[in-house]
């Protein structure tokens, strides 16, 4: 472990700062949180795209390695920041989880930069486009907003299942950039640091750790905080989808719990009630809905999404989400 940097306060407990690039410039304004979790050769991958950034103010990388026991994103990882290939620092998140992981990263950007000014998130399955960190920055000032996403364009490793990229599990919520309502996926943001400071630590609710939907419930209380949201189309990355995920079961395990996950996250914002008569609404509604989107996709598989998250829904009232991230060999 090398020496830490100056801190600006202690991290919190089971977070340890384990590299630190030398010479690091702690008044850098935009940090980049990369979570990894037993993915080295595809973590080094989502490296590269930061280190070929073009047309970006200054950044550092904070890579959150989230396997204390393996530690192979870490260890694959370090050359690279030792030498100073690349500025940042790299991270020790103990405790298993996304929204852990996450956490640990920001809280880290926050004590190492104090002039931090945005924040931006990639997965270690994901790389981003040369533009990225530019377009994010240039989309939150020019739409005003306080949050960015962007584009997770799916890269399919069994080739043959390219049309699945139609699917509402793959398709990108918003097609052209712009004010949106609310994001619900954290794979490919841009975090204004006044929303990090606001919103307290720790940022992402770790009940959320191994079903998802953390980053929903985030951004669903960011915009009950006032916070403003954005689309940009630029700011695109993109994702290895590996061939299980292209499965039946894996589609219907995913989109049962997206079902479970709104149920959960609206119910913290409207309550028990005004939830259960949505759910309701949506499972009555749910069959037509899906008998017309099968039509006009010409898919039973795109069609039957709706069918899917009315269930998910009603599974949700009852306390029933999969725990898709406890078993990572599965997802």
């Amino acid at each position: 472990m090398t020496q830490a940097p100056l801190l600006s306060a202690p991290l919190p407990p089971g977070v340890l700062l384990e590299v630190a690039s030398p010479g690091l410039d702690q008044g850098v304004e935009i940090a980049v949180v990369v979570p990894t979790f037993r993915r080295p050769a595809l973590v080094l991958r989502t490296l590269a795209s930061l280190r070929a950034q073009e047309g970006s103010s200054p950044f550092a990388v904070i890579l959150v390695e989230n396997d204390a026991e393996g530690r192979a994103g870490l260890d694959a990882a370090r050359p690279l920041f030792e030498s100073g290939a690349l500025p940042g620092a790299i991270v020790m998140a103990q405790a298993r989880g996304n929204c852990a992981a996450y956490n640990a990263g920001f809280a880290v950007a926050a004590r190492l930069f104090p002039q931090l000014r945005i924040a931006l998130i990639v997965d270690d399955d994901e790389a981003a486009e040369p533009g990225w960190i530019a377009a994010h920055g240039a989309a939150l000032d020019r739409l005003g907003v306080d949050i960015t996403g962007g584009p997770q364009i799916p890269v399919f490793e069994d080739e043959s299942k390219r049309a699945l990229a139609a699917h509402p599990v793959f398709r990108a919520p918003f097609e052209a950039s712009g004010p949106i309502g609310v994001l619900v996926s954290s794979g490919n943001v841009a975090i204004r640091a006044d929303v990090l400071r606001r919103m307290g630590e720790p940022l992402f609710d770790t009940r959320f750790d191994f079903t998802g939907g953390g980053d929903a419930d985030l951004f669903s209380r960011c915009r009950e905080a006032g916070f403003r949201f954005g689309w940009c189309r630029e700011a695109a990355v993109h994702e290895i989808v590996p061939a299980r995920r292209t499965q039946f079961s894996w589609i219907n395990a995913r989109a049962l719990r997206n079902g479970a996950l709104s149920t959960l996250v609206q119910r913290g914002r409207d309550g028990r009630a005004r939830t259960l008569a949505k759910s309701l609404a949506l499972a009555l509604a749910a069959p037509p809905r899906s008998v017309i989107a099968a039509l006009r996709s010409r898919s039973a598989l795109i069609g039957l999404y709706h069918l899917q998250i009315a269930i998910g829904r009603l599974q949700g009232e009852f306390g029933r989400v999969g725990e898709q991230y406890r078993k990572p060999e599965s997802n």
